[in-house]
């Protein structure tokens, strides 16, 4: 089977068990090992390395169908996928020593919050990061650092400070259980922690500077677009089920004192359409501007900023209606809405956690419309 078919298939298996992903506050290790060995942590890894090199249309799919059962687990896939684009960075040996097993899981976070001091051949890393999604499955974490000189951040030739991205095996973290949140429960993310851990330079690599080792136009798209258009993929498979759970409820379930179902209300109705419009258009636009980036990065080897704005703008887009439609499903389903064992309440908590990712924050809009005017912008996160 394909990996998208084997989304389909372990979708099925973790759709009855959400309840007990949100409250494991993780996803349980059995599922994390059965989604790794169906190929779903390595969709982004390159063909060389065993994984499926996907292009970034069926990522979204195959990230969207697990969110459909689950954000949670969705979200572990889209962590675990975009950090796996790492392994087209580094030397072949060294991603191989990595990533080169079938069931390896990584995860990490990209953002800067550590601090890394050259040592003679590597770097000297310490730091705590937050949002470590998915961290307690893996056996690789990545954590972003500024590279210090002297106690003071080193400046490119920019005048940028510096920053890297370095590799560690999980059993060198500490990883406190701090994740008690709202939403996106069952994703693990609880801190990481290293203090003057040694990582030889092959083990790092930039972002900014270093160009991919693999060849591929996967490896044109900025990771930071692909960390934005996972986001969105898990927003719009957790709204399309909050759709389908409320048709579902809506066609038995009577008002209190109506004898028609919600279903059969023409406000119901209304809003049932809306929803299916805002989420046809959202999911349209996200797969139509990625299908013309990657189409550039095929035919041209290079992804315009308009283009690298215009996917940045539809992710965005879609996690924000994707939430909007989670709280129209809930007010729709009226009081049964609010207690513990309806879906649509946790549906509607992981969509508005997953807005607060700064990949798909509303200074966005900020960032997007600067190159809309064509003033000068910081592309750094296009």
């Amino acid at each position: 089977m394909s990996v998208l078919e084997n989304a389909h298939v372990i979708a099925d298996t973790i759709r009855p068990r959400a309840e007990d992903i949100e409250k494991s506050r993780r996803l349980p290790n059995d599922i994390a090992v059965m989604m790794a060995q169906a190929g779903l942590f390595r969709i982004m890894v390159p063909t060389y390395l065993g994984g499926m090199e996907s292009t970034p249309m069926q990522a979204m799919e195959i990230i969207e169908t697990i969110a459909n059962a689950d954000a949670s687990a969705g979200w572990c896939v889209m962590i675990a996928s975009t950090t796996g684009v790492t392994s087209a960075y580094l030397d072949k040996d060294v991603a191989a020593r990595i990533f080169g097993e079938n069931d390896i899981i990584t995860g990490g976070v990209f953002a800067p919050m550590g601090k890394a001091t050259f040592d003679q051949g590597g770097y000297q890393l310490s730091g705590h990061w937050n949002w470590a999604s998915g961290s307690a499955n893996c056996h690789w974490l990545l954590g972003g650092a500024m590279v210090m000189d002297k106690g003071k951040p080193r400046l490119g030739a920019d005048g940028v400070p510096e920053t890297r991205q370095f590799l560690y095996p999980a059993d060198k973290a500490c990883l406190p259980d701090t994740w008690n949140v709202t939403g996106l429960c069952g994703t693990g993310s609880g801190d990481m922690v290293v203090d003057e851990l040694f990582i030889p330079q092959e083990y790092s690599l930039s972002l900014a500077a270093d160009k991919p080792v693999a060849e591929g136009p996967l490896y044109t798209f900025p990771v930071f677009g692909l960390l934005a258009i996972g986001i969105a993929a898990v927003s719009l498979g957790n709204a399309r089920a909050a759709i389908d759970d409320l048709k579902d409820l809506a066609r038995a379930k009577k008002s209190q004192g109506s004898s028609k179902t919600i279903g059969q209300r023409a406000t119901s109705q209304v809003q049932l359409a809306q929803a299916e419009a805002d989420f046809k258009s959202a999911r349209a636009f996200l797969f139509d501007s990625v299908k013309i980036a990657y189409g550039a990065a095929q035919t041209d080897g290079e992804i315009s900023l308009a283009m690298r704005a215009d996917v940045r703008l539809a992710a965005t887009n879609a996690v924000r209606r994707s939430a909007d439609i989670t709280r129209s499903m809930y007010d729709l389903a009226g009081g049964s809405s609010v207690f513990l064992n309806s879906s649509l309440q946790r549906r509607m908590r992981d969509a508005h956690v997953a807005t607060q990712h700064m990949m798909v924050s509303p200074q966005t809009y900020e960032l997007i419309g600067r190159v809309g005017f064509d003033l000068d912008t910081d592309s750094t996160f296009l």
